[in-house]
């Protein structure tokens, strides 16, 4: 029956004009994006390339989040081989400098004016990340093992003449400028976060191809309990991205000139998991640090080879505690930069709101901040344990490479596919006065 009703809705969808072509222009800059992620670069031998894909055994966890926010494009040399991650990478440099550069925090107050202006500055990092980005994948690229791991010895890279090179930098540098002018387009003219689609779609495209990896490997008992678990993990993730507390916020009475305004109640909803996949990527990220500096030292030295044995491999206990435990720490450390008690309480002193039973004033914003210390906890916890769900597949199941429903993909997943769905519900009841789903 909910199937039915499912079916109905996007049929409803699809049959309001305007709502049509938004969709499909949004699947057709999708489909573009998923062609563009085959289509190898310039001087890239392809049959090498899948000779080695098939061989790959690298534990880089730095390139797999890469590999995965590109749909599989890194590791193909393709054109959109960086994908989409420069641009993600621009965002939250841009959105952390608004803390510390006052020039940043002033343009962000701006409103519209100051937002496009902030936009208009991580385009232009965005560009020179890519470079930077490009220009270190092709140096590793050029040596095919310490890509795809030691099995593969095929040239990935015939000529590795500099034209050839500058050719490939330049090529990749230009497929993350127009995707993210795909992704603007989307935003734009299509449904819902353009940016978010895309990683979402090259997300997704992966599934069926790891299930079905499963499956062979491990056997279709293996791969139905596999699915059981993933359903049990995507309602856990809806029901903690759901998850919020309300703050309840009382406006009082005020008269300007001859009418009376306030004397309503609202409420700040505070998320659970309000740093969403960043503290992921930036644990990711630190833990990468120790194996690219010990990859270009010794391999013969005693930290060198501590370092290969204890934080290159995933399954290792002192790998997964440090990861978990930065997940953590980064979770706090995101949220605190992003939410300012003593911004939000004075913009209530402002307009005078108060929550019932707390002063305005600092007290409000002392009680804000003991709430989100308190909720912060939990969601920590939680990207910690689903985080290290495809560890633990790695461990159980020799499936670290092939367990969908884990990490930073099933958080982007649902989160991404969530958010859609409320926007084209609203759209639908702005129409039709009833909902996606009744």
């Amino acid at each position: 029956m909910q199937e039915v009703v499912v079916l109905t809705a996007i049929g409803r969808a699809f049959r309001t004009p305007d709502l049509r072509r938004k969709l499909l222009f949004t699947l057709g800059i999708i489909v573009l994006v998923r062609l563009g992620s085959f289509v190898p670069a310039p001087g890239v031998s392809y049959p090498a390339v899948q000779q080695c894909i098939d061989l790959a055994q690298t534990g880089n966890d730095l390139l797999g989040l890469v590999n995965l926010f590109s749909g599989g494009a890194l590791l193909q040399l393709s054109i959109f081989a960086l994908g989409i991650m420069p641009y993600i990478t621009a965002s939250i440099i841009v959105q952390l400098l608004t803390v510390v550069i006052p020039r940043f925090e002033a343009l962000k107050k701006e409103g519209q004016q100051g937002t496009t202006k902030l936009t208009q500055y991580t385009r232009y990092l965005t560009i020179g990340l890519a470079v930077l980005q490009s220009t270190t994948y092709v140096t590793i690229a050029r040596d095919p093992s310490r890509l795809f791991g030691t099995a593969c010895n095929a040239p990935v890279l015939p000529d590795q003449s500099i034209q050839t090179i500058v050719l490939m930098v330049l090529t990749m540098t230009a497929g993350t400028g127009l995707i993210m002018w795909m992704g603007e387009l989307v935003t734009e003219r299509g449904i819902g976060n353009g940016m978010s689609l895309l990683i979402f779609a090259q997300i997704a495209a992966g599934f069926p191809t790891s299930l079905w990896a499963i499956g062979q490997e491990n056997g279709w008992l293996t791969f139905a309990g596999i699915l059981l678990v993933g359903l049990f993990v995507v309602a856990a993730v809806v029901a903690v991205e759901q998850s919020q507390r309300r703050v309840p916020v009382q406006y009082a009475k005020r008269m300007i000139g001859r009418r009376m305004y306030g004397g309503t109640s609202t409420y700040i909803p505070l998320k659970v998991n309000m740093a969403g996949v960043i503290p992921v990527i930036f644990a990711s990220s630190l833990l990468y640090l120790p194996a690219l500096v010990a990859q270009f030292s010794d391999p013969n030295e005693a930290w060198v080879v501590w370092i290969n044995d204890h934080l290159v491999r995933g399954d290792h206990p002192i790998y997964m505690v440090g990861y978990f435990l930065l997940i953590i720490f980064f979770a706090y450390f995101y949220v605190a930069i992003t939410f300012n008690p003593d911004e939000v309480a004075e913009n209530m002193r402002k307009y005078g709101g108060f929550i019932p039973g707390v002063r305005a004033g600092r007290p409000t914003a002392e009680y804000l901040d003991y709430i989100l210390t308190r909720i912060t906890l939990p969601g920590s916890l939680y990207l910690g344990l689903i985080s290290l769900l495809p560890l633990i597949a790695f461990v159980l199941f020799n499936a670290n490479t092939n367990f969908p429903f884990g990490g930073t993909s099933i958080l982007i997943i649902v989160g991404v596919g969530l958010e859609t769905v409320k926007q084209i519900e609203s759209q639908l009841q702005q129409r039709n006065y009833e909902g996606f789903l009744r």
